[in-house]
């Protein structure tokens, strides 16, 4: 009999097993919905933690998910000059874990698209509205991004969740929307315009960029004119010292001093001394010329005895 009552129990213990036990996954949180004890419990400390957890088979354990979240919508706008156009935007966000009841029981687990993703839409077509097509496509989109989070966070803010039918029951637990999760940012992925906008864009870009290039080149024509300026005066300025250090007697004296330098070094030379009070001596160089060398391994031929008497010398005219 004791055997046959552990068996009973044992087979009923593994088919309520599922029903009973069960486990949260890590970064998740449970909530608890009792079928006799008043439905969700609002109050955090009752919320189920990581782990293996035991509960009553009639009742029922939602889990959320508490680590960062990153969704990806496409959302239509109108530019502020009536230009239509389509927006990637990425939204990143983490739940509250004291929040997760509330949040449970007014929208539940498709707050995704309940909550996050049409009040993004909303705030991003306002703020799209007040940019042209080329500030949205070229150079502020830092600034939308920022516009966009900031709208959705003070939206968030202004509209509260109530804790149920007995306001006054649940009155600790009446938060607004944004103390149920922490929205860190709304990226804009991509920006989809009509391609008439985008090559116009493109090539007005292309004309300022060509526009900044002549000034540049304007500006350094300026330079190199006022560098030629400043060498100039510099010269003009060189030749006007020069001038009045150097006379006639100083540039006579410099070329004795150098003819005597010459005439003292050991090569051969001419030295003609020139005329008058402003002659400078002239030095040739009387070195005679080198001769070319004889290949290696050839003999020098002795000259030839004269055979016959040398003739008369005849006397030059």
């Amino acid at each position: 009999m004791v055997v046959t009552y552990l068996l009973l129990a044992t087979l009923v213990a593994v088919i309520l097993a599922p029903f009973v036990l069960m486990t949260v996954p890590s970064g998740y949180v449970g909530v608890l919905w009792k079928r006799f004890g008043g439905g969700t419990m609002l109050d955090p400390r009752l919320l189920k933690n990581e782990g293996m957890r035991i509960t009553l088979p009639w009742n029922l354990v939602f889990l959320y998910d508490l680590r960062l979240q990153s969704v990806t919508e496409s959302y239509n706008a109108i530019s502020r000059d009536g230009i239509s156009l389509t927006a990637s935007i990425n939204i990143r966000f983490r739940l509250k874990r004291d929040a997760v009841p509330q949040l449970h029981q007014s929208i539940g687990p498709n707050y995704v698209e309940a909550l996050i993703a049409p009040e993004i839409g909303n705030r991003m077509r306002e703020v799209m509205a007040e940019y042209t097509a080329e500030d949205i496509y070229s150079t502020k989109r830092v600034e939308i991004q920022e516009k966009i989070r900031e709208r959705a966070e003070s939206m968030l803010g202004e509209k509260m969740m109530s804790g149920g039918e007995s306001e006054e029951e649940n009155a600790p637990y009446r938060i607004p929307l944004y103390a149920m999760l922490n929205l860190i940012d709304t990226l804009i992925l991509d920006i989809e315009l009509p391609d008439a906008v985008v090559t116009a864009i493109n090539r007005k870009i292309e004309q300022y960029y060509i526009s900044e290039e002549y000034k540049f080149r304007v500006a350094r024509e300026i330079r190199e004119s006022e560098r030629k300026k400043i060498e100039a005066e510099g010269i003009s300025e060189f030749q006007r010292i020069v001038s009045k250090g150097i006379s006639d007697s100083y540039l006579r004296w410099r070329g004795i001093e150098a003819t005597l330098q010459l005439a003292q070094s050991s090569n051969s030379k001419i030295v003609i001394v020139g005329g008058g009070q402003g002659g400078v001596p002239i030095i040739l160089n009387a070195s005679p010329s080198p001769q070319p060398e004889k290949p290696a391994g050839t003999e020098e031929t002795p000259p030839k005895e004269r055979t016959t008497a040398a003739a008369p010398a005849t006397p030059s005219e």
